[in-house]
């Protein structure tokens, strides 16, 4: 497998040096990514019996493949794996003698605009909560790994230094290009930067928001260690970290305040979505960056959950704030800007999240991501950089 593993990594290598890929840095690093996704997600999907052969196939057809056939690829496969995630889950959680009928209907669209000013605004009916089997999170994480083969846990980290903390371990056995964690927590689109807690220092006391390429942020901080039931949630465990903040305010951070007021971001009218809080694999914000002479076993993946699959939105541990018809933006620099508005995707509404997707087999190991942060800012004294110039065209 390490020899499958160099062979991906040698493609992919030279893939990003191909003149068909985007020549802007930013754009070029996505494109890079997706391709190693389509890479890993593809030979996942044959199975364990996928051999040598096939890697060369798969490597064949990533040569050969257009961007966008690759990304629609790369949702596809990680829809698949999502999709049997959830199955699974139902089959341990939900009673089948349970009459269809009786079942709680699945959680009706809100009115995100209320969620994202706090207006008494009219709201949907809260919907009922599903009884579940009454089983606890340490249970239920058990049960997935004998299904799937593997879970996750949360302890104490191996990376050698202070800050490390709580890091993420694989429980079991995954095989490269696996989903094997969710990234949980509350979406904000650029529309809705200023709602963030803490908003325009937002990372100054949280460490758990990532972003994606589209500039999508996830809030993983109100999720924590998520709960021991199924349940309504809307987010709203937020802890404010402005009233707590003892920093001195930069140029840049003025200029911020004088272009666009920070928002209270009051829930108040928010309807919520049911969601099952003992999800065994909603702990993405564990994961670590690897420290000096290691390296990443897994990647981040945009996810695209279509809203129309009702029956696994459950368990999706994320819910979007804002506005239900979405704010089209367009990125200049730095900066984000309102450009008109759409109604819809085109194939129907989506959730905007992330997963972690496996870049080698894993066994009862550490989970390490590389965090790729900006060379533009002053990073901690323990980030060591995995690919310097990865890092310069992830922020470019």
């Amino acid at each position: 497998m390490a020899s499958l593993f160099n062979k991906f990594q040698d493609a992919v290598r030279t893939f990003a040096r191909s003149p068909s890929f985007s020549r802007d840095p930013r754009r070029l690093q996505f494109e890079a990514d997706i391709n190693r996704l389509f890479m890993y997600t593809s030979y996942n999907s044959l199975g364990k019996n996928a051999d040598e052969v096939d890697a060369d196939q798969i490597i064949d057809m990533a040569a050969k493949a257009s961007f966008d056939d690759q990304q629609k690829k790369v949702q596809e496969n990680i829809h698949n794996q999502i999709k049997r995630f959830c199955t699974t889950m139902d089959g341990i959680l939900i009673d089948v003698d349970e009459p269809q009928e009786s079942r709680p209907k699945a959680t009706p669209s809100r009115s995100g605009l209320s969620f994202a000013v706090g207006k008494n605004s009219p709201t949907t009916n809260h919907p009922a909560v599903p009884k579940t089997q009454p089983l606890k999170r340490a249970e239920l994480s058990q049960r997935l790994k004998d299904s799937l083969g593997y879970t996750l846990d949360v302890k104490p980290s191996q990376i050698p230094h202070s800050e490390a903390g709580q890091g993420l371990f694989l429980n079991g056995e995954a095989n490269v290009g696996a989903v094997i964690a969710i990234y949980p927590g509350v979406i904000y689109s650029p529309a809705y930067y200023r709602y963030i807690p803490g908003y325009p220092r937002v990372n100054a006391q949280n460490t758990y928001l990532i972003t994606r390429y589209d500039g999508t942020v996830i809030n993983a901080q109100p999720w924590g260690y998520g709960g021991e039931t199924r349940e309504l949630w809307d987010g709203s465990k937020t802890l404010d970290t402005r009233s707590n903040m003892n920093v001195t305010e930069k140029g840049s951070d003025r200029f911020w305040k004088m272009l666009s007021k920070p928002l209270e971001s009051s829930r108040v009218g928010s309807g919520g979505e049911v969601l099952e809080r003992r999800n065994p694999l909603a702990f993405a914000h564990f994961a670590n960056h690897p420290a000096k002479e290691m390296v990443p076993n897994v990647m981040v993946c945009p996810y695209d959950f279509p809203l129309t699959e009702e029956d696994m939105r459950t368990y999706i541990p994320n819910i979007a704030f804002g506005s239900a018809e979405e704010v089209n933006m367009r990125r200049f620099g730095n900066f984000w800007f309102k450009w008109g508005s759409r109604n819809s995707e085109l194939n129907g509404p989506v959730l905007r999240t992330l997963v972690l997707v496996t870049t080698t087999s894993l066994c009862d190991e550490e989970v390490l991501l590389n965090y790729r942060l900006s060379n533009s800012k002053r990073r901690p004294s323990w980030y060591t950089p995995v690919d310097e110039e990865e890092d310069r065209r992830r922020w470019s």
